[in-house]
């Protein structure tokens, strides 16, 4: 794996947990209100984890996951920043984290393109 990669896939990793530990919370609270949240977080949980593996495999696709990756970060913590749940406080700044993490590695990636 690449050092110019690592950031990113720690970044992306610690938001998979994040997003994992709110839905979870989430859930456990049984609130109407937190549905959106809820899959907000699951969405962005799923999308992290790819990111991460397209890191760490220096795929092809890597700059197309990332901008992904970071746009649904930025929707997911906008969600979670709703909530004044300290789940949602922890999940919202591991988003928006993981979010600037992927944006470095678009312009790692767009750089080496050119």
């Amino acid at each position: 794996m690449k050092k110019e990669v690592i950031p990113c896939v720690e970044a992306c990793l610690a938001c998979y947990t994040a997003c994992l530990d709110c839905a979870n919370e989430g859930i456990k609270m049984a609130r109407e209100e937190m549905i959106n949240c809820i899959q907000a977080c699951l969405d962005c949980a799923e999308l992290c984890n790819l990111c991460a593996r397209f890191s760490a495999t220096d795929s092809d696709y890597l700059r197309k996951v990332c901008t992904l990756c970071a746009d649904l970060c930025y929707t997911c913590a906008a969600e979670c920043d709703k909530h004044d749940e300290e789940h949602c406080r922890i999940c919202a700044e591991a988003c928006r984290t993981c979010a600037l993490e992927c944006e470095v590695m678009v312009e790692v990636e767009e750089a080496f393109l050119n």
